[in-house]
């Protein structure tokens, strides 16, 4: 049974806020969290819709007034079947592309990447093909960076990416013929807009390259957005297969689904394999009730959340555990202020300190590098937190042969093994370096 909770009412409603307070903590506690977001997360990057008077399609018709095409038929792989409707559709991709590219991300792209530094995400999905999550910072599929040029059949490197784009992504242009995919440039783009894509630069390459050797032409295919339409296979079906089967296999112990009607049957599909796995995730009952005063991070797992203004189906009754009614960035916000109160040492900075100044005196500090993400260091000898030079040291400064050195004292050893969270005792790595450049690096060390 699906627990709707409306976040307009939570201000009111006590027992409403206690429970949105409890799915924040759940999500600052779960380790391996799985994100599947649609077209709503992107409203409020400044991206105009399709049906108002003065959106995307509008603009559109008065380029093609005789044209009649319902929304979903713009993004049907059968439109391709006939000249006119193909070349609405390069209007309207590239009308959209236009309003993509001045959108910044919003505050639910920027919660994604939050999630992934804090090392907690196991993978993003998402029906976008706005590409505003890798602006954000996350890896996606159609990224250059997780592009595979070696041997074997894998198009992608499946370990570098943190986004996966089910839809494709507007920001590439793909080879009708070849498959060959380029950035969508200025060039391209003014093609598409009056209705003409263009030809292949590597076909045409090709092509020119046999007819200097007097042999016969090959055939030039056209450039198409590389976005995945309505009825058509995604290139990279068989990476993102494996990707999917590898999380599932992870056992994921959160799934948050945002901005999504949940109407489309292959997304559907995913959802509710997720979801599965999800469920499978959660402590028993009976394990809970015999220890309901212990709140370890398996007892925060196996929730499903759903965050969007309108209700999902009957079906989902009994998938989805929380329905939070609202804008998606309104409630992102809220956990991470939640999360900020109940677990402030997730929030720690870190930072590097360099030292500069002349050889005769012992200069100044001040911040060469900060790092936010703490999570997962603890432990390890490596988490400091630095807000100015700590009196627990002092550092003295020689010239030797136009070098300089540097010496420190530091705290004696503890007796006891204490949390680097709470005092840590630091030393100096130094190295030779000028005196106007000397870097200070703070550590703390692991007692054993």
């Amino acid at each position: 049974m699906t627990v709707t909770l409306d976040l307009e009412a939570s201000t009111s409603d006590a027992p409403a806020r206690r429970a949105l307070s409890n799915l924040s903590l759940a999500v600052a506690k779960c380790k391996k969290i799985v994100v599947v977001t649609g077209a709503g997360i992107s409203c409020s990057c400044g991206i105009p819709d399709f049906r108002s008077s003065d959106g995307l399609y509008a603009l559109v018709k008065q380029q093609y007034p005789d044209v009649v095409l319902k929304g979903r038929d713009l993004f049907d792989a059968s439109l391709f079947r006939d000249p006119t409707s193909s070349a609405v559709f390069y209007t309207f991709i590239s009308q959209l592309k236009k309003s993509i590219d001045v959108a910044s991300p919003s505050p639910t792209h920027r919660f994604i990447k939050t999630l992934d530094s804090k090392k907690k995400l196991l993978r993003s999905y998402t029906q976008n093909i706005d590409g505003l999550e890798e602006r954000a910072g996350l890896i996606g599929t159609a990224s250059q960076e997780a592009k595979s040029h070696g041997k074997g059949k894998a198009k992608i490197k499946t370990k570098e990416v943190r986004n996966v784009q089910l839809h494709g992504d507007i920001h590439r242009v793909r080879c009708t013929f070849c498959s060959a995919d380029f950035p969508c440039t200025q060039e391209y783009l003014d093609s598409f807009l009056v209705g003409t894509p263009p030809d292949c630069p590597e076909c045409a390459a090709r092509s020119s390259a046999r007819v200097a050797r007097s042999a016969r032409a090959l055939k030039v295919g056209t450039l198409r957005p590389a976005i995945v339409l309505y009825d058509e296979p995604h290139p990279l079906g068989d990476d993102i297969g494996s990707i999917h089967s590898a999380d599932i296999a992870r056992k994921p112990d959160m799934l948050i689904i945002m901005g999504t009607s949940l109407k489309v049957h292959g997304f559907k599909k995913l959802v509710k394999d997720f979801a599965r796995a999800v469920h499978e995730s959660a402590p028993s009952p009976a394990a809970s009730a015999a220890s309901p005063l212990k709140k370890n991070a398996k007892s925060f797992a196996g929730k499903v959340i759903f965050v969007n203004k309108t209700a999902p189906g009957s079906e989902w009754d009994s998938i989805i555990d929380y329905h939070v009614v609202g804008e998606t960035d309104r409630w992102v916000e809220k956990v991470i202020d939640d999360w900020k109160k109940a677990r402030p040492a997730d929030w720690e900075v870190q930072k590097t300190l360099v030292a500069t100044g002349e050889s005769s005196t012992t200069g100044t500090f001040h911040v060469a590098k900060e790092i936010t993400n703490t999570i997962g260091l603890k432990g390890k000898g490596t988490s400091c937190c630095l807000q100015q030079a700590s009196p627990l040291f002092t550092a003295s400064q020689q010239v030797r042969s136009g070098r300089t050195t540097a010496s420190a004292r530091t705290c004696p050893r503890p007796k006891t093994r204490m949390k680097s969270s709470i005092l840590p005792y630091l030393f100096l790595r130094l190295r030779l370096l000028p005196a106007s450049d000397l870097e200070v690096a703070a550590i703390t060390p692991t007692w054993r």
